[in-house]
């Protein structure tokens, strides 16, 4: 049998859209000569739907595009197509498979994830049984994404004695850092309990937060890679399964058959053998670049805005945003903005105007001194009295803010924020200033990975695109003379783990201590991160790229009195004298 794993990037709500796409990947399919082609999870209207799926209409809706899909397909295939669907119950999660121009039957997910970023169990009823396909001489099982995850679940044991020739699994598993080989593993454990070859479909594209990496990829019995597909992009990945086992046992049990027949193959299709492949993974940070890339790029176009406009202060983050906007959009849909006060200096003001040079962008050039100044003459008489303090350094985030906002809406570009998640962690930001826009493109990026993707980024082109002094300078707001990021925070490269211990590994404040961690600098980071969760609240939403980002992920009340306590260690005892 040969099999086509098609790894589209859909659109959530585009459903002629979607069923347009689906229709000409199952084409290509079949003139390669695939037999059956898989879709990702939702593939029909996109993932994750979130309440859509709560208006029945939608999913009707959605319904009535993969009916018409069904009619537009080569009579001569099997597609699977992921699809909200429901008759006259609850809604399901499903897979649809389609054939001979019918819509012939429907597997509905079993486990529905309801951790992190998914919230399945308010919007979906699980299903109850699975379904073998029988064609062609073999036995085909389905999945839905997490059905595979849990080898001890229902959802997988009840396939333990249905012979199956090949298990496949439709699904939309976002990305974070670790994440493929993390899939890549659990898929492994799943082949090797089935003893059949695993064919998994990913979704690939970014849906507002959330990136889908794409890598789809067929393991054989006992685990070992026979082809993956590429990261980050569409592709269309074709593989030859062995010929079916026609002696392997089958027992009834906990799943339906249903009998799909033998359709004879178009006589355009291609017979020659499909070449299995594996695509290489990118390295490490050209993966996570990767995934920054294609969040922007869908994001923005996906949400139709003609392009971008960035703060450029001659700083790393400005920096790094600029560099994600160029490549992923190129440089004609990139404005920046340069706001100078009479704290930049020369040095970042010149570094501003070098970054557009090199990644070809245009720059506009406005100094907020006027302004800023304006603001305090106003101001003066309620202040009468009062020693400048952090009010002045936010009023200056704050009239950048509403430039950068007045240029946004008179030419219609999306603003994208330039903060990483060290300084949203601890509120080393400033609320209607720097926090101002409409997407945060490197919000889930701690500081530390901040400096080594633009390293990677200087490293990965013939030339470097980021000036060499941007990412040497320490850190500084320059809100105030002489400024720096140590004044306010620790080191960054102490800061950033003691932020992952205990906002991704939700470690209590006595772990981190005795991880090594000084108790004083783990009370006061811990502190600030508690106390800024009502800034994070209000920030833009922004690409996730770690295993437990804020929003989506990390959800905790803002009026909250819970504090970590650290309790001083006991005496050591004298182990002479111990009983």
């Amino acid at each position: 049998m040969k099999l086509a794993l098609a790894q589209i990037n859909t659109t959530v709500g585009a459903l002629d859209q979607n069923r347009d796409r689906i229709a000409a990947a199952a084409v290509k399919a079949r003139d390669l000569g695939a037999d059956l082609v898989v879709f990702p999870e939702m593939a029909i209207c996109g993932y994750p739907p979130e309440d859509l799926i709560l208006k029945h209409h939608f999913v009707e809706d959605a319904q009535a595009a993969l009916k018409k899909l069904a009619k537009d397909l080569p009579s001569d295939l099997v597609a699977l197509v992921g699809s909200p669907v429901f008759a006259s119950g609850p809604t399901n999660n499903a897979a649809a498979v389609l054939t001979q121009r019918e819509w012939k039957a429907t597997y509905a997910k079993r486990l529905l994830p309801n951790y992190g970023v998914f919230d399945e169990k308010r919007l979906f009823a699980p299903g109850r049984e699975g379904l073998v396909l029988s064609f062609r001489g073999w036995r085909i099982g389905l999945h839905i994404c997490e059905d595979s995850w849990f080898t001890e679940a229902e959802a997988f044991t009840q396939y333990e004695n249905a012979g199956l020739d090949v298990l496949i699994n439709l699904s939309a598993s976002p990305y974070h850092r670790g994440k493929v080989k993390e899939r890549e593993r659990t898929l492994e454990a799943a082949a090797r309990r089935s003893g059949c070859p695993v064919a998994y479909c990913n979704l690939v594209g970014g849906q507002d937060d959330l990136v889908f990496d794409g890598t789809s990829l067929v393991l054989d019995a006992s685990g070992q890679l026979v082809a993956r597909a590429k990261a980050f992009e569409e592709d269309l990945l074709v593989v030859d399964i062995p010929a079916a086992a026609s002696t392997r046992p089958s027992q009834p049990g906990g799943y339906r058959v249903l009998e799909l027949g033998t359709p004879s193959p178009s006589p355009e299709a291609s017979h020659t053998p499909a070449m299995a492949r594996i695509e290489p993974l990118p390295p490490p940070l050209e993966e996570v670049y990767a995934a920054l890339r294609l969040g922007v790029r869908d994001y923005v176009t996906k949400n139709r805005f003609a392009g971008v406009l960035i703060a450029i202060s001659g700083g790393i983050d400005s920096a790094l945003v600029a560099a994600l906007a160029v490549d992923a959009l190129g440089a004609e849909r990139v404005s920046g903005i340069t706001l100078p006060s009479r704290y930049s200096s020369s040095d970042t003001h010149g570094d501003a105007h070098e970054l557009a040079r090199r990644l070809g962008f245009h720059l506009y050039d406005l100094a907020i001194q006027p302004l800023f100044e304006a603001y305090l003459k106003d101001l003066s008489p309620i202040w009468e009295g009062r020693e400048p303090d952090v009010a002045e350094e936010n009023l200056q985030a704050r009239i950048r803010g509403t430039l950068v906002m007045a240029l946004s809406n008179k030419f219609g570009l999306l603003v994208l924020t330039t903060g990483n998640k060290s300084e949203l962690a601890t509120g080393y930001c400033t609320l209607y200033g720097d926090m101002v826009g409409g997407f945060a493109a490197i919000k889930d990026v701690p500081k530390t990975l901040v400096f080594d993707l633009c390293r990677w980024r200087n490293a990965s082109g013939a030339t470097p695109v980021i000036p060499p002094s941007i990412i040497e300078r320490p850190p500084s707001a320059e809100l105030r003379a002489d400024q720096k990021d140590s004044d306010s925070l620790p080191p960054y490269d102490l800061l950033d783990p003691i932020l992952e211990r205990y906002v991704e590994w939700d470690w209590s404040a006595e772990k981190i201590v005795a991880d090594g961690y000084d108790s004083a600098t783990v009370e006061r980071v811990l502190r600030l991160v508690d106390f800024s969760e009502y800034k994070r609240r209000q920030g833009a939403p922004g690409i996730k790229i770690t295993p437990k980002a804020f929003g989506r992920d990390r959800r905790l009340p803002i009026t909250n009195h819970y504090r970590e306590i650290i309790h001083p260690a006991p005496p050591a005892r004298d182990r002479r004298t111990a009983s």
